[in-house]
């Protein structure tokens, strides 16, 4: 009986913990100089209803426009895009109270970061004006050292508008960790690089790099969930390229695009991710179209156009899909607002409600596991 009793006590508190994970946590990076903002923010998704709710905030941080968390979720890592006044800082970030808690600052080591990605050793940030990548070490509490490393690429491309020098859009840890891939819209080339995160000095040494259609401008590159395939949005073009993954190479599998083949008007394709469960890529596209494409992924990892969908707002830049697959968030930069999209699990349909989150100038969304 007494077996009986705890069993069933165990199975109630389980059970009421289990009942309370009903909320995520997302982090939202912006622009701060054109609008009203206060840098970076925490936000509170309720995953039954779509609801969002404002939990913290930083204060005065210029331009935290793209962030990265830490794998343990006890710091966060943000760009300060202030073209030759650039920066990267850190902050401790505790989850239970949703506070931000400024460390340190250094400087990008290039212009106007645009991305960065952390591990357990180094912060990696991509400088777009610059066309260049910046390595930080970082030290046993988190914080930011000095740039150990800065390399510098070179060339251009056929856009002279888009692509008379280097402009590194971002940068992407391999799955197996021995290599990173940094996009260069300025040269139309992904670069492969050795990954060496113990390194003193040369912690990316150059392996290799692939070339794209002149004048397509590569942006982001996701890889699917099991590693075996990369998918490259491309900004001046609206093309899509499937690349297999093996080892640090990468062989082009597909190509296909998110617009019609006679469409006239301004591109600027942005984010590209997966659903949780691998079955959907979703690309948002700004410019005259302001919208987010929904593709069917194959088992070969090609793709098949499903659908299309108003972003709900202007300048849809970043967006991000709940670990659950139930809601997907747009950050419309121009318009200054977050649209939440309700999502079907099983056919990967979007359904934008009205959930509306005003901000100033958001640019990318990061939730907090």
């Amino acid at each position: 009986m007494l077996k009986n009793k705890l069993c069933f006590l165990l199975l109630c508190i389980f059970g009421f913990a289990n009942a309370q994970e009903t909320n995520l946590k997302f982090l939202v990076g912006t622009y701060t100089l054109d609008c009203k903002s206060d840098g970076i923010y925490v936000y509170d998704l309720d995953l039954k209803t779509g609801n969002t709710s404002l939990l913290g905030q930083t204060s005065k941080v210029e331009n935290p426009s793209f962030l990265s968390l830490s794998t343990d979720g006890k710091m966060v890592y943000s760009v300060n895009e202030s073209g030759d006044n650039s920066m990267v800082s850190s902050f401790k970030f505790d989850k239970a109270s949703s506070l931000l808690t400024f460390v340190n600052q250094q400087k990008a080591g290039g212009v106007d970061p645009c991305h960065i990605i952390n591990d357990d050793k180094n912060v990696l940030v991509a400088n777009y004006s610059s066309g260049s990548i910046s390595v930080f070490k970082k030290s046993k509490t988190g914080s930011l050292n000095a740039a150990s490393q800065v390399i510098l690429h070179s060339g251009k491309s056929k856009n002279l508008d888009r692509q008379a020098s280097p402009h590194i859009h971002q940068l992407l840890f391999t799955p197996d960790d021995k290599y990173v891939l940094a996009t260069d819209l300025g040269t139309d080339k992904i670069y492969i690089y050795d990954y060496n995160p113990t390194s003193e000095k040369e912690i990316l040494s150059i392996r290799d790099s692939v070339a794209v259609k002149r004048g397509a401008g590569p942006r982001h590159l996701t890889f699917s969930p099991k590693g075996k395939f990369v998918y490259l949005v491309q900004e001046l073009d609206g093309g899509i390229i499937v690349f297999t993954y093996h080892e640090g190479i990468l062989r082009k599998l597909e190509e296909t695009q998110i617009v019609d083949d006679d469409f006239k008007g301004t591109i600027g394709a942005a984010a590209i991710h997966f659903s949780p469960d691998g079955n959907y890529l979703y690309v948002t596209n700004r410019g005259s179209v302001n919208d987010i494409t929904v593709f069917t992924v194959q088992t070969d990892g090609r793709l098949n156009y499903k659908a299309s969908y108003p972003s709900g707002g202007k300048g849809p830049r970043d967006f991000a899909i709940d670990p659950t697959g139930n809601f997907l968030l747009v950050a419309n930069q121009k318009s200054n607002e977050i649209t939440v999209f309700k999502r079907d699990n099983i056919s990967g349909l979007l359904s934008l409600l009205p959930k509306t989150i005003a901000v100033c100038s958001p640019v990318n969304i990061v939730f907090v596991p």
